[in-house]
């Protein structure tokens, strides 16, 4: 017999015993594959052991004093609250591998997305969210493209337009200020330098090897291209923030099976949510320091307190190990966790591979 799982609720250690994790267990699954709540007597034809439905709801009462469960309004069914999807997704969620298939079919529907970045990243959101038929997310950062080709194009004596082509096909323009009495030969000899010293390379790498080359005096540049040549990387890396792009496909998937005007307004509020881009930006940071897949449910992030919508993400690295974004899937609380986990792990992945290719 497998031993008592202890949980934390309030001040509290309560022991789950086999009986009481599977009757729990009952409860999660019952919810995640209906929405709806169940109760004792259909909780006892589901469970893998006889009890009759007046020990069964013995044991709910149990769980509900530990807070794992609640009963909606008047229904005789229970749910699981938050901590109790917490507790279920730490303690007792068995995630298993991938299917041979299903990778074949993620790496298929990424790697067809064609060389821009932008189109790989966005067809990665769109397809996890029609396997998961939840809203799909990417967070990147513009500095993760790698670059071709870089042009000043002077607009008037005391300014220039920098033209970024990035290997995806990406372009940036921006505008900078040129020094006083700058000749248009300074221009073209910053032009030439940078495209010699940066294709290949992504805007931070490029940015540091270039100020380290700069403050080392080992660029044959004279002080008037220099300046230039300083002003473009200050540009092209947004300065001192960095900038991020956020791709969120598949609303939709979330007014599929909507039992009540309570979810409608759940999903209404989850789209006003999604809409306040710098607050999912945030939310979707956290990842960024994670080893694996983050799961956040409901109230555990204040982005969706109101919405009690779940998310699970993971990052994803580019060719040199780093993490650059994070991607994964956002919907409501009764996401098939032990399914959707693997399947955001591997296509952050595929995408890692992606960009290290």
């Amino acid at each position: 017999m497998s031993q008592d799982v202890p949980i934390g609720s309030g001040s509290s250690l309560v022991q789950l015993n086999e009986r009481s994790r599977e009757i729990f267990r009952g409860i999660v699954d019952s919810y995640l594959a209906t929405g709806e709540p169940v109760g004792s007597r259909n909780l006892s034809r589901l469970i893998p052991m006889t009890l009759s439905p007046a020990s069964v709801r013995n044991v709910m009462q149990d769980l509900e004093q530990a807070g794992l469960i609640y009963a909606p309004h008047t229904s005789a069914g229970r749910l699981p609250t938050e901590f109790g999807l917490r507790f279920f997704v730490d303690a007792l969620m068995q995630v298993g591998d991938l299917p041979e298939d299903e990778r074949r079919s993620i790496e298929a529907q990424v790697a067809t997305a064609g060389r821009s970045m932008e189109s790989v990243l966005t067809d990665a959101s769109a397809m996890l969210s029609g396997l998961t038929r939840a809203a799909g997310v990417v967070l990147t950062t513009k500095s993760n493209a790698r670059l071709k080709h870089i042009e000043f194009v002077r607009l008037e004596p005391s300014r220039a337009l920098v033209v970024l082509v990035a290997e995806d096909g990406q372009v940036e323009n921006r505008v900078v200020e040129l020094p006083p009495g700058l000749p248009s030969s300074a221009l073209v000899e910053a032009t030439n330098f940078l495209n010699h010293h940066i294709r290949g390379q992504t805007l931070l790498d490029a940015r540091a090897a270039l100020e380290t080359a700069l403050a080392a005096g080992q660029a044959e540049l004279d002080q008037l291209t220099q300046r230039i040549v300083s002003a473009g990387l200050a540009s092209w890396s947004g300065g001192d923030t960095e900038e991020r792009r956020l791709i969120v496909r598949g609303h939709a998937h979330l007014l599929e099976d909507l039992h009540a005007l309570e979810d409608l307004e759940r999903v209404r509020q989850l789209f006003d949510e999604l809409e306040t881009q710098r607050g999912l930006v945030d939310l979707l940071g956290r990842a960024e320091s994670a080893e694996g897949v983050r799961i956040f449910i409901g109230s555990e992030n204040k982005l969706f307190s109101l919405s009690g919508s779940s998310t699970i993400i993971a990052p994803y690295r580019d060719g040199a190990g780093r993490i650059v974004g994070v991607i994964g899937v956002i919907g409501p609380t009764r996401l098939n966790y032990a399914r959707i986990v693997p399947m955001v792990d591997y296509t952050a992945r595929v995408v890692g591979r992606l960009l290290g290719g």
